[in-house]
């Protein structure tokens, strides 16, 4: 009982965190929480589900009105995006989607296409000026795909490109059976 209390101290204190700073990633959070309440060891750290559950009653709590209105503005320039990459199967993922992006949040694309070329072409063209790189799949040793990270005034687009048939071998839903990713029409229906 006692490791479930010091989960759910630390998940709550990471969440924290996450809606205050924006600059962390769950793991960091979960860490930088966990040192904060001195926590002995690793093995209390809460699941990443847990710390969005308590990110979302912390929004829910202190920062409603202020979420929900970046929320649909993140969202809008998301739906902006993907019908911009429509030539490329954009998908929502994220915190955009998943309802908990604050004020600092990313909005991030999974695209797919057997043309991953085209994509930089396409963002050639785009007047917002952009950053390529790479994604590494953290459970994939080895496994790299390209990322552009455009620099849209009201947020960052984190776009990540994978072969088209990349698609069929992700996981669809998350750990509570919500999904992982969503496409364009999906998304309009949320906003």
């Amino acid at each position: 009982m006692k490791n479930q209390d010091m989960r759910r101290r630390i998940a709550h204190a990471a969440a924290r965190l996450l809606a205050e700073d924006g600059s962390l990633d769950y793991g960091s959070a979960k860490r930088k929480a966990a040192r904060q309440l001195g926590a002995p060891d690793s093995g209390s750290l809460p699941d990443n589900q847990q710390v969005e559950e308590a990110l979302r009653s912390y929004q829910a709590l202190y920062q409603a009105d202020e979420t929900r209105a970046q929320l649909a503005l993140l969202r809008q320039t998301a739906i902006e995006y993907m019908e911009r990459l429509a030539d490329f199967d954009p998908h929502l993922t994220g915190a955009v989607l998943n309802g908990t992006a604050g004020p600092h949040a990313d909005i991030n694309l999974q695209l797919f296409t057997d043309e991953q070329k085209d994509v930089e072409f396409l963002l050639m063209r785009l007047t917002s000026p952009y950053q390529a790189g790479e994604h590494r799949v953290p459970d994939a040793a080895g496994r790299t795909y390209p990322r552009f990270i455009i620099e849209d005034p009201r947020a960052p687009v984190d776009l990540v490109v994978y072969p088209a048939t990349e698609l069929r071998n992700m996981k669809r839903l998350q750990a509570d059976g919500s999904p992982r990713r969503l496409r364009l029409p999906q998304v309009r229906a949320l906003v």
